[in-house]
């Protein structure tokens, strides 16, 4: 380019006559030169397009940047109103935790006293049983029926299955040990023995028929030699005058003879009240009775009067009374168990 540039702005000065072929140098020059400047345009050109290029490029990545800068405004903005949903959300299920243990706390609290209700019901249950149980012993002597009430109480507090009614259990087995060691009196069969007694008493043969039969056996085997002796000896047999031995048999009329079985029939059905009411003295004392009754004034000789002079014998030998035991430590271990908070 400087070659060019002298060459323009030197004066043209008369030059000396050369031969033709000086001509070839500058036009070389001249072409180098155009190529030079072909050079610089094409240069020029290519970095304008490659800054044109560059700009393009700059603005699209601007333009991608400033896009990207707004998704990420809209994805912050999004990501806070979460946030805010989730706090708020949060603070709800809060609120909701709380309601929640608190209810659960209410009924925790309501269970507790409805658990405590519920055993101080049973333990009024229980009670009324035992309480039951005790008047059968002492007013009755019922020692089933007591049997029957304490094991319908241990059976309920089975099934409850808690540990605070342990030491009532132990009290109340204890209690039904003693119970069960009673010995037991099949009243009902005593009972029925005394009154087939009394169905059979009026069956039986009293003591004066069998001396009248025996007075008689005489009369009717002797023959007397003559009348008049007879007569004697049936006057003699109106009225006689006996000592009455211990053994020997007591001659009664018979219109005393029914008051005599009706008083027997008496004896035995006083026994066997005594029998019911477990009144070991007044039924010894009835028995005995009637023991001496058939003994004096029945034949005992007869299978009947034998039979029967035996079955009460067997009577009287019975224990109808027995000591009863308590259930005195049931009823306080109840009591201790009432007093426990």
């Amino acid at each position: 380019m400087s070659d060019i540039s002298e060459t323009i702005a030197a004066p043209a000065a008369p030059a000396p006559t050369r031969p033709q072929t000086s001509h070839g140098p500058m036009w070389l020059a001249l072409m180098l030169a155009v190529l030079a400047l072909a050079v610089a345009a094409w240069s020029w050109s290519d970095s304008r397009e490659r800054i044109r290029d560059l700009k393009a490029e700059l603005g699209r990545r601007l333009a991608e940047t400033g896009q990207t800068a707004s998704e990420t405004r809209l994805l912050a903005r999004n990501a806070d109103d979460a946030m805010r949903q989730a706090t708020e959300k949060l603070a709800q299920l809060e609120a909701q935790l709380a309601t929640s243990q608190q209810q659960q706390l209410s009924l925790e609290a309501l269970y507790k006293d409805l658990s405590q209700g519920r055993d101080q019901w049973t333990l009024a249950e229980i009670e009324q049983v035992l309480l039951t149980a005790a008047q059968q012993l002492q007013l009755a002597g019922n020692v089933r029926a007591a049997i029957i009430a304490l094991e319908g109480a241990d059976t309920r507090l089975q099934r409850l299955d808690k540990p605070q009614f342990t030491p009532l259990r132990r009290a109340m087995a204890a209690d039904l040990a003693n119970l069960r060691a009673v010995p037991s009196l099949d009243e009902v069969g005593a009972s029925a023995r005394i009154e087939a007694l009394v169905a059979r008493h009026a069956g039986w043969p009293l003591a004066s028929a069998q001396a009248s039969e025996a007075a008689m056996a005489p009369r009717g085997a002797g023959r007397a030699a003559d009348l008049g002796q007879e007569l004697w000896t049936e006057m003699k047999r109106l009225v006689q005058i006996r000592r009455i031995e211990g053994n020997e048999a007591v001659l009664l009329p018979p219109n005393q003879a029914y008051f005599l079985r009706e008083n027997l029939r008496l004896r035995l059905l006083s026994a066997r009240l005594a029998l019911l009411a477990e009144d070991q003295a007044a039924f010894k004392a009835d028995l005995e009775a009637t023991i001496g009754i058939l003994t004096r004034y029945f034949n005992t000789r007869d299978a009947g009067v034998a039979a029967a002079l035996k079955e009460v014998r067997r009577l009287a030998s019975l224990q109808i009374a027995h000591k009863l035991p308590g259930i005195d430590a049931s009823l306080a271990a109840l009591a201790a168990l009432k007093g426990t908070p």
